[in-house]
């Protein structure tokens, strides 16, 4: 095995992963990787928050790095020993057989000669030029072709600085609706502590007001009671006078016993009828208050759609790059899917598509109920859906349920289900967010408006037998993207 050039090793170890060239002022991230400051301070341009390392993506908690004076002496080295090699190569080297300078480049050969070897038999009869014009007509050439390499450089680095950016625009994205949905939940919180708060106050209120009201009830049929024990004991006595005696005064005795007669008891009976409705008109106020709770709860804990996760309910799907078409971009999460200008030269995979801009997610679902949501945005050339693991990856796809796809699809102003043939779809807007739902059992693949929920196309129950299915996106043009949420 040949030994590999130290100096050219030297070199490599000296040369910056971004721009190829030497570092110039060269700086270590936590990570251990080096990078000129210029080309780190460009990359990380427009970010506020989740660095990441330009060669491992690593993820940075802060913008730091550090000067690295020892790789910068050792570029400084590297440059010498650089320009000594070359002194050694331009100078006048000799013929290694005959000691004469080498003046003359045998062209059929490809190589330099003296002008004795040019007078020898193995050369005599092929095309000789001057050394030096040879060099001027291949240094022409050469330079030709660092130039197309140049081009070529540029271009691949635009690429990398343009997926670099729109990384980080994604990472921020990300980061901005995490903020918004734990702003939108801790305002729900607070309102369910507040709510929480003025319920139980409003019951503790009830409660003493009970307690009150059964203790002012409970006296007041306490001294009712006496008095008709009393006056109970006195006409029992009276019942026991003789007769003269017990008719004496007789119509006072009536007119006092009816005149009180269940008074006092009707009174206190009123007066708890009163207090028990006033509870129940606070005890319905009390369910009127949870009723309008409920109603701003979200919409799964009503309907009962978010109890059942799995193979019941939403899945978090992801794109496979190993099946995306060489025009596609996929962020470094893989849930952005993007049409590119630009055909990437991705390495041959059997399970790539070749002819059409799709990709596949990389759950599979042989059984089970499952669902995904997919933001369409306002491209204007894409479709969604599933699709059989074994769809055509190498030749042009049949996007219909005979060729194993079965997707809805937007393409310019037309809306429609990929059937064979397709069926327009008549909706007042195309929505911005699809829910794609797969039910394996039942053979049935349906589409809904992510936000309104409302129905946009099924297809036909058809049987899967068994076969895997994956998640379908195709997207085309510029301007469409597709964005998967969990």
């Amino acid at each position: 095995m040949a030994m590999e050039n130290p100096v050219e090793s030297l070199q490599e170890e000296a040369t910056c992963p971004i721009c190829l060239e030497y570092f110039k002022a060269p700086v270590i991230l936590d990570c251990g990787h080096n990078f000129c400051r210029l080309c780190v301070t460009q990359c990380w341009q427009g970010s506020n928050a989740n660095f990441s390392c330009p060669q491992c993506r690593e993820i940075l908690q802060h913008r730091n790095f550090r000067p690295n004076r020892q790789l910068a002496n050792v570029v400084e080295l590297a440059k010498q020993l650089s320009l000594q090699v070359t002194k050694g190569a331009e100078g006048e080297r000799v013929c290694e057989t005959h000691g004469e300078a080498l003046k003359l480049f045998c062209e059929e050969d490809q190589t330099p000669i003296c002008m004795v070897c040019d007078r020898s038999k193995e050369h005599r009869a092929h095309a000789v030029v001057p050394i030096e014009e040879a060099a001027q007509e291949y240094k022409k050439k050469i330079e030709t072709y660092l130039m197309s390499l140049k081009k070529e450089r540029e271009k691949l680095q635009e690429i990398q600085m343009m997926d670099t950016q729109r990384s980080w625009e994604h990472l921020k994205q990300t980061e901005a609706e995490r903020q918004k949905i734990m702003s939108e939940f801790e305002q729900l919180h607070q309102f369910l502590r507040e709510q929480e708060r003025l319920l139980l106050a409003r019951l503790a209120e009830l409660d003493q007001e009970i307690v009150k009201l059964q203790d002012e009830n409970v006296t007041k049929l306490s001294k009712e009671i006496s008095r008709l024990s009393e006056q109970i004991s006195e006409l029992e006595g009276k019942c026991r006078q003789p007769a003269s005696e017990f008719l004496q005064d007789i119509r006072s005795t009536m007119s006092r016993s009816e005149e009180g007669k269940f008074q006092q008891l009707l009174e206190a009976s009123s007066e708890l009828e009163r207090s028990l409705s006033h509870f129940c008109q606070k005890n319905i106020a009390v369910k009127l208050t949870l009723n309008k709770l409920k109603e701003v709860l979200p919409l799964e804990l009503k309907t009962g759609k978010g109890k059942s996760m799995g193979s019941d309910g939403k899945v978090s799907v992801t794109l496979d790059p190993d099946t995306a078409h060489p025009r596609l971009l996929l962020s470094v999460d893989r849930k952005i899917l993007t049409w590119g200008v630009i055909r990437l030269n991705h390495p041959e995979h059997p399970q790539r598509f070749d002819l059409s801009p799709c990709v596949l997610g990389c759950e599979g679902f042989t059984s089970g109920r499952h669902c995904w949501e997919v933001e369409v945005g306002d491209g204007t050339a894409w479709a969604v859906g599933v699709a059989r693991e074994s769809v055509k990856r190498k030749e042009e796809l049949s996007p219909a349920p005979d060729g194993g796809i079965w997707a809805v699809q937007r393409w310019g102003f037309r809306f429609q289900a990929l059937t064979s043939p397709s069926t327009p779809l008549s909706l007042s807007s195309i929505p911005s967010r699809i829910q794609v739902s797969l039910d394996c059992e039942q053979g049935q693949v349906a589409f809904f408006s992510a936000d309104s929920e409302d129905p946009i196309f099924t297809f036909p129950s058809i049987s899967f037998t068994g076969e895997r299915l994956r998640p379908f996106f195709w997207v085309w043009g510029v301007g469409s993207q597709l964005t998967l949420y969990s």
